[in-house]
């Protein structure tokens, strides 16, 4: 009887607990090769980023995830395995070398990964392919309606999916032992963490979920949401949840469990909202696929905009002259990170302001966000464009009134103006 050999490709589920396809492999195979593919730039993105490579603080939150991975998978005697080759390759590989029976992975919202595993298919006939969605509050079977009915709007879909119920997670109890192999291993080692913003893994993200909880910044966040600047202001799990560090319903059962000993309100509530808008956009990745890329989106046609380098260039480096928006692009070059309502003004900045390609500014995202996550960052840029899933023809903010409502007393532009940006660093 053949031995079944399971590969874990490891991606946006950089964790071991609330994975049931990890549960699953753990069940289904006589033993398991553990894998993680570090991201990088399709050319066809790198051209839009003006990018060729990701942002240092991208790569170290990235580095420290898989550091802490590697820390856990070595409690169940497992290993990982760190491939810097792109994806196709390395698996392709290892298939090939170890006589792999059972391949488990995401099912990708990105199209490049997806991609990957149809070619693995084709040239693996025999291979047992299982995926699932691992980064999800609710698995597609749960949706009451087909992905190709999508609704088209996120209030449409809020509104159909926020009563149903959230399965309770489970944590892993075993694995198989590892695949024999010659293979070199990733060997977690100290990092030096300590002038990080975030750091990356599962123990760092349910360290933070359990400190913002046990605040009562759930019962403010409504009114605190819009901050530019500070810890408080919002929950600050995306980066967590961008990887799986931390799974949406882990963060659910923190919320729930608030909610139980403090009470609910509008404000914890808005938590879960915030949950089904990053849902939505993984679905809505998922449902147009190669569309999430083009210039005129899910629309029939494409909106003013096109490329022009010296203006593009002015936006990345926080020079265009418009105090609010560079004080935010000079925050997120130096952290990875930028809240949300930055996020919007730099947008609406590039898109109305500077008359540029919307993909410009989502392919440079991609490059530096730590919580970079491919459904709710291009179908955002979408969002703003005008050419997703918005009823409105576009989102056009004025910025001088943004400034007097988010920072009155022009502290956040003085702190981040006077920030030097010669190098990607605290």
């Amino acid at each position: 009887m053949q031995k079944k050999v399971g590969l874990y490709w490891f991606s946006h589920d950089l964790r071991l607990n609330d994975n049931d396809l990890l549960a699953n492999a753990a069940q289904q195979v006589d033993a398991l090769v553990c894998v993680y593919c570090m991201p990088e730039l399709t050319p066809y993105l790198a051209n839009f980023s003006q990018q060729s490579h990701l942002g240092e603080q991208r790569v170290r939150f990235i580095q420290s995830s898989i550091n802490d991975l590697s820390k856990q998978l070595a409690k169940f005697d497992q290993k990982l395995i760190l491939c810097d080759q792109e994806p196709f390759a390395a698996l392709q590989s290892l298939i090939q070398s170890l006589h792999v029976t059972h391949l488990y992975c995401d099912r990708f919202s990105g199209t490049n990964e997806a991609r990957c595993v149809e070619a693995l298919q084709q040239q693996f006939p025999q291979l047992c392919v299982v995926q699932a969605n691992v980064s999800t509050l609710f698995s597609e079977s749960q949706l009451p309606f087909a992905l190709d009915d999508l609704p088209p709007t996120f209030t449409r879909f809020r509104k159909q999916v926020e009563a149903l119920p959230i399965h309770h997670h489970a944590n892993l109890t075993a694995l198989p032992p590892m695949a024999e192999s010659d293979l070199d291993y990733f060997q977690h080692t100290s990092l030096e963490e300590d002038e990080a913003l975030f750091v990356g893994g599962s123990t760092a993200g349910h360290q933070h979920c359990a400190w913002y909880f046990s605040t009562h910044l759930a019962s403010e966040y409504k009114l605190t949401r819009n901050g530019l600047d500070g810890k408080e202001y919002s929950t600050k799990f995306s980066p967590w949840l961008a990887l799986g560090c931390v799974s949406p319903r882990e963060v659910m059962t923190y919320l729930r469990d608030y909610e139980a000993k403090h009470g609910a309100n509008e404000s914890s509530y808005w938590i879960y909202f915030e949950l089904l808008w990053r849902e939505y956009f993984h679905w809505y990745a998922q449902r147009h696929a190669e569309r999430l890329f083009l210039h005129q989106g899910i629309k029939a046609h494409s909106p003013i905009g096109h490329f022009d380098s010296a203006r593009f260039h002015s936006w990345v480096k926080g020079e265009t002259g418009l105090p609010i928006v560079d004080a935010c692009m000079r925050q997120l070059k130096l952290t990875g990170y930028l809240s949300n309502r930055g996020r919007q003004l730099v947008a609406s900045c590039l898109i109305h302001e500077l008359d540029l390609d919307w993909r410009y500014g989502a392919a440079y995202f991609e490059t530096k966000l730590i919580d970079y996550d491919v459904g709710s960052n291009w179908g955002n840029w979408q969002y703003l464009a005008g050419v997703g899933a918005d009823p409105n023809p576009s989102r056009k903010f004025n910025l001088e009134k943004q400034t007097q409502m988010y920072d009155p007393n022009g502290e956040f532009v003085a702190k981040w103006l006077s920030a030097a940006t010669g190098k990607e660093s605290h």
